[in-house]
């Protein structure tokens, strides 16, 4: 009885193993085609060296309560490269010190302009109303070219304007979109972020995102959103989203349904961001992400939360059991097969993670932590679905918020 448990045990952990080596070899290739395919937003910076972009820009940023933050946003829009640039600062519903804090790191700069809001209407999200405060009261932002709506935890590299003006030019896009290189300090950044962001880049894979025709798969990144001022105008602004919980999604969605051309890009370093300041605030950001990039369906964010724990921490966990249960236990006519197929699969796995890390800038060292970090998005995801289904109410930018689940009656 024994051995047929045994057999049993070896048979599950080398399809296992099998299955973890192709799914991650997988992935490996395609994060490399997609790299060959897709530039970053770094490449910018030589295309505006060859053609100096010349249209004006203006920064709008919603600010609620970021006092800790807004300082270092500033300092790097300080420094940009690009001389025809304006900035817009929303500071919507703030109860800390937000406006002292930007004052004090604008100083003389005249390039800056405050917008202060004291009330958002019912009917509106809070950050969309913001945006929509700042595009439809400043004169610099109605007057320019090009608009870039970004946020006031992100920090942009001194040619990151000029550059993606110049990649939204040379790519003929209507609107513009990067995934943010994260920062990572926190606990919760090392082990978990990593695995959080893949999974979300996993449902919307940048080379589906990039293409230019029906099938292309509509998503955007808040953090950094360039339109042209006359697609921006065209679609309705922030008016036409004006309820949704993730405008980013909702205006990609709408930019694909006008059949105007959208692209999004990896960063780069050439936006960062630190999205959260404890693992309170990441469980409960990311969960308002993932319910809304399922389209708030239970079901799909119970399907995520499986396949995560078992791509990312259990068939990975089981080909290194494999290894370890074939040189203890293994019989001698079959222990080398089993070893081998044990590191192939682990093997697999940690050449696609090396990938994932690698084009994340997250530090080759952290990968082991990515066995934990399975785990802890799929219970980010079950959380997720659990309180959709229990309608408990998002609060997120000063509002609360009730989401319905599409997929249950």
């Amino acid at each position: 009885m024994a051995d047929v448990v045994l057999n049993a045990v070896f048979v599950v952990l080398i399809v296992g193993s099998i299955g973890s080596f192709v799914y991650w070899i997988a992935v490996a290739v395609l994060v490399q085609l997609t790299s060959k395919t897709i530039p970053t937003a770094r490449a910018g910076i030589a295309l505006a060296e060859r053609k100096t972009p010349t249209q004006s820009v203006c920064v709008l940023v919603p600010c609620h309560n970021e006092a800790g933050n807004i300082g270092t946003l500033i300092e790097s829009l300080k420094e940009q490269d690009y001389d025809r640039l304006r900035v817009v600062l929303m500071l919507d519903r703030c109860t800390d010190d937000t406006l002292g804090v930007a004052k004090a790191a604008i100083g003389t700069d005249a390039r800056f302009e405050i917008i202060e809001i004291t009330e958002c209407p019912d009917d509106w999200a809070g950050k969309v109303h913001a945006a929509y405060s700042g595009y439809t009261r400043s004169a610099h932002a109605n007057r320019s070219d090009v608009l870039l709506f970004t946020d006031a935890d992100t920090w942009l590299d001194p040619a990151c304007v000029r550059g993606c003006v110049a990649l939204l030019d040379d790519r003929g896009l209507d609107f513009l979109s990067l995934f943010s290189t994260l920062n990572v300090g926190a606990w919760y950044e090392k082990l978990v972020q990593p695995i959080t962001a893949f999974e979300l880049a996993r449902q919307f894979p940048l080379l589906r995102v990039n293409r230019d025709d029906r099938k292309r798969r509509a998503f955007a990144n808040g953090q950094f959103m360039m339109f042209s001022r006359k697609a921006y105008d065209e679609i309705g602004g922030h008016e036409r989203v004006k309820e949704a919980v993730l405008e980013d999604i909702r205006f990609a969605q709408v930019i694909l349904h006008m059949e105007l051309s959208g692209g999004l890009l990896l960063a780069d370093n050439m936006l960062k961001c630190r999205m959260y300041d404890s693992w309170g605030e990441y469980v409960r950001g990311w969960k308002r992400i993932y319910t809304e990039s399922a389209n708030r369906e239970v079901r799909r964010l119970k399907r995520y939360a499986m396949r995560t724990t078992l791509m990312c921490s259990v068939l990975p966990m089981g080909a290194l059991g494999l290894v370890v249960l074939g040189l203890v236990m293994g019989r001698d006519s079959e222990r080398w097969f089993e070893i081998g197929v044990g590191a192939l699969g682990f093997g697999g796995w940690f050449v696609g993670m090396f990938a994932v890390y690698r084009v994340s800038k997250v530090p080759i060292w952290m990968i082991p932590g990515a066995l934990i970090g399975g785990v802890l998005t799929s219970r980010i995801f079950r959380i997720a679905a659990k309180e959709l289904v229990a309608g408990t109410p998002t609060q997120w930018g000063g509002k609360s918020y009730v989401r319905k689940a599409e997929d249950v009656k």
